[in-house]
């Protein structure tokens, strides 16, 4: 600290950045983009660990008792403390409707309102064959969520027009249902109405698409008798919710009730945590954006790390014989490091804080986004953004400042200290060696796992060339110094002598470029190898005549020449599982199908066993790589935990390979409709005589599951890559206008020993051709070891991209190589 108040340092460092405030100009431009990226990603943090489920239906309820949509498992690994680990649930843990004449005991409960959600479908006209609105077999039909009127007080939701229903023909409509004309409600809908076959008797300011029925008549659309989806408790006037909670939490302890999927304690749930009981898929898409961003954070945070350290080394790197000067005339050791650190405090300081202010906008400007694309966010999610948050991005501002100012401690040294570099060059080569490894393991593992070691494997070999720059700039100028100067002329020549007089400044020139470059081709080449390989088991997976939705596939097999139908659920499993002795439990999304129906409208691509044994129930058929996962087989048991947590040991009747496509497991219809929310069909493939449509025709779209939150995750992943793609692009043009502007001096003597302009634009041209070609192939050498890993593992084919995304690589690499060599030596400053 007495440094750093010294006043010969504050005289020091005022000067030196006075003198170099345009090579500061590339590092401040880094941090405000840094700052910008990552207190973007700190607020998004933020605002999604403070997200929950919206209340809505139980808004009137200060206490509601459901099942606990979360699973845990705790486990030993390999011998160590006991290790807890939870998954969401994404179908309806229900509860024993005994639940509802113990709460309705409880002193200070006024009422205890067992509540079921429930669909109810409308038949409607089908539009023609082999499209997804549906057939004359009923497709096609409005869907609306059914409730009990007794329910509705809950909200509470109040009659508009009309009354209550009485019998079972009888609906109140949401002021959003319907398809009439004339509502004074202005809702489309008005008493008198026919609704799904019922009489409208009443209007209510529900929410959109909702009927309300008696309370017998949805205890009989429910189809699930002895059980409910929750119990809202609606308190005496006067008595607080806390004590309401706890009245209702020792009657369920007392009581003993579990739940009737898992067996677990009933949960009393009050403030945002009712809303989980709402909107089941909110908690765990809340979660998934959670890991998300944690993870992208991680990598733009590394992508940060090296690219400030490259800038602000390089600009105190090229500042060499000032400060074999400031020692030479006294000046001690410390007080130079204190005098660059407080320059670089200064410049990082000021950028950081603007590059925070330039994160709130660009937060909400993507929240906005987020929220306005239907169907990402879940319905329900609640994203809060407090003011106090936005005070998130100026710590992360603190923390980028601190990172630059690290930086000062590796890049001032005494004079004559600097060494041959040995622990650089062992470090380096320790983490070529380290992605290597890394990457051979990817080819080992599976899904997530072989992604995660492409991933370290691309970061540690980036690092690793970062560190080797000088060396691998050396080798690869060894390689072009006789092409250089036999076929370059003059400038050739000129080329080569300063490459290997400044290879140095040349491997930091490299690093970013490499960076760039990698990074690029391991993000859009491990997405499209995905996509592609996904959509070629799809379409070879399905092999049907007719897709229909809306129906069931025994309406369908009526259908004059349907020689086959099968109902697909679509639903989500929980695996529990250790990997590398870690445990974790993977949601996993899954089919259920009609084993007799399978012919001719879906081909999994059997490599053992025989799908027809699912028809029976307590049978799975497993993908390929998962099945080599768990070392399992036809014959063998597998231990699934479905959709509501009910844990099912299922038997293997078959393996097969088009799981990429279908997932990882396919379970009969029988045995997974009993444990979904809605265990309609998502749609139904049929077979026909004369093959009515052929299965390329569009009309019948490729079965193909998705994980859940996979849109969010590709949008997000997608704004990522655009903004840190923006960060490595700016690295690699301010280290070149850095190198440029520090070897000004270099080009002035070369003018004033004879060389022409033409000569020296031509050695930049030769310079500039050098970087690029060698950073693409250095780059493609760097991704392309994690990328064949990662496909092979996934897909057991070689990685693929696009030739316009690999020709948008190259060509961003070309302008920025080529701008970031020209613009420091523009034509004016060279004639002078």
């Amino acid at each position: 600290m007495s440094a750093l108040r010294n006043p010969a340092v504050r005289l020091l460092a005022a000067r030196s950045l006075r003198t170099h405030r345009k090579a500061w100009a590339a590092v401040f431009a880094a941090v405000v983009v840094t700052s910008t990226l990552l207190g973007a990603l700190a607020l998004a943090i933020g605002s999604a660990g403070l997200g929950h489920a919206r209340v809505e239906r139980y808004a009137a309820a200060p206490v509601v008792v459901a099942g606990d949509q979360e699973i845990s498992w705790t486990t030993d690994p390999w011998g160590s403390e006991p290790t807890t680990v939870s998954a969401g649930l994404t179908e309806r843990v229900r509860i024993p409707s005994a639940a509802v004449d113990v709460l309705s005991e409880v002193p200070g409960v006024r009422a205890a309102v067992p509540d079921d959600t429930f669909v109810v479908r409308e038949s409607g006209k089908g539009k023609g064959k082999g499209t997804e609105t549906g057939t004359a077999a009923g497709g096609g039909g409005a869907a609306y969520t059914g409730r009990s009127w007794e329910a509705a007080a809950l909200a509470p939701y109040k009659l508009l027009d009309g009354r209550e229903p009485r019998k079972a023909g009888e609906v109140v409509a949401g002021t959003g249902s319907g398809t009439g004309t004339g509502s004074r409600t202005g809702a489309g809908v008005r008493v008198g109405d026919t609704v799904a076959g019922r009489t409208v008797v009443g209007v209510a300011d529900g929410p959109a698409a909702a009927l309300y029925v008696t309370a017998q008549e949805a205890r009989r659309l429910a189809g699930h008798p002895g059980a409910v989806d929750a119990v809202g408790i609606l308190g005496e006037p006067g008595v607080p919710v806390d004590t309401l909670h706890a009245r209702v939490r020792a009657a369920l302890d007392g009581a003993g009730l579990k739940d009737t999927s898992v067996g677990q304690p009933l949960r009393a749930l009050t403030g945002d945590g009712r809303g989980g009981a709402e909107h089941l898929a909110a908690p765990p898409a809340r979660t998934e954006l959670l890991q998300l961003l944690a993870a992208v954070s991680g990598t733009v945070l590394l992508i940060a790390v090296l690219v400030l350290s490259s800038l602000v080394a390089q600009a105190l790197g090229q500042r060499g014989p000032e400060r074999d000067l400031l020692l030479a005339v006294g000046a001690t050791p410390r007080q130079v490091r204190a005098a660059a650190g407080r320059e670089v405090t200064r410049v990082a300081g000021v950028a950081a804080v603007l590059g925070a202010l330039a994160a709130v906008p660009t937060f909400l400007a993507a929240w906005s986004l987020l929220r306005a694309r239907t169907g990402v966010v879940p319905e329900g999610l609640v994203l809060p953004t407090p003011p106090w948050l936005l005070a998130s991005a100026l710590v992360v501002a603190a923390v980028v400042v601190g990172l630059a100012r690290l930086v000062v401690l590796f890049s001032t040294r005494r004079a004559g200290r600097a060494g041959k570099g040995a622990a650089r060059r062992v470090s380096g080569l320790v983490l070529l060696v380290l992605g290597a490894a890394a990457a051979v393991t990817a080819t080992t593992q599976g899904g997530e796992a072989a992604g995660a070691a492409a991933g370290a494997a691309t970061v540690t070999l980036v690092s690793g060339c970062a560190l080797l720059g000088p060396w691998i700039a050396r080798g690869a100028m060894r390689i072009l110094d006789g092409p250089l100067r036999r076929l370059g002329g003059a400038p050739g020549r000129l080329t080569a002598a300063g490459a290997t007089a400044h290879s140095r400044r040349l491997g930091a020139a490299l690093v970013p470029v490499v960076l760039v470059t990698a990074f690029a081709l391991v993000q859009l080449t491990a997405g499209s190898t995905m996509g592609r390989a996904a959509e070629t088991q799809a379409r070879s997976a399905t092999t049907a005549d007719l897709a229909v939705s809306g129906t069931t596939a025994e309406r369908v097999r009526k259908l004059p020449g349907v020689t086959a139908a099968t109902d697909v659920l679509r639903s989500t499993v929980v695996l529990a599982r250790t990997e590398a002795g870690t445990p974790r439990l993977d949601r996993l999304p899954v089919l259920g199908v009609d084993a007799d129906g399978l012919k001719g409208t879906l081909d999994p691509g059997v490599v053992a066993g025989d799908l027809a044994g699912l028809a029976a129930r307590g049978t799975v058929a497993v993908g390929a790589d998962m099945a080599d996962s768990l070392e399992a087989r036809p014959g063998s048991t597998v231990a699934l935990r479905l959709g509501d947590g009910t844990e099912k040991r299922l038997r293997v009747v078959a393996v097969y390979e088009r799981s990429l496509a279908l997932g990882e497991f396919l379970l009969p219809k029988a045995e997974l409709a009993p444990h979904m929310t809605d265990p309609y069909p998502t749609r139904v493939l049929a077979a026909t005589k004369d093959g009515a449509t052929a299965s390329g025709d569009p009309a019948v779209v490729p079965e193909r599951v998705t994980t859940a939150g996979a849109e969010l995750n590709g949008i997000v992943s997608a704004a990522v890559v655009t903004a840190i793609g923006a960060l490595t692009v700016l690295s690699v043009l301010s280290t070149l206008a850095l190198i440029g502007a520090g070897r000004r001096g270099e080009l002035a003597l070369l003018r004033q020993v004879g060389a022409s302009v033409g000569q020296v634009r031509r050695m930049l041209g030769l310079e500039a051709g050098f970087l690029t070609v060698t950073g693409l192939l250095l780059g493609l050498v760097v991704a392309a070891l994690p990328l064949t890993a990662f496909a092979w593992a996934l897909t057991g084919g070689l990685p693929y991209l696009p030739p316009a995304q690999a020709a948008l690589i190259a060509g961003t690499v070309v302008v920025t190589v080529a701008a970031g060599v020209f613009l420091p030596a523009s034509g004016r400053r060279l004639r002078r």
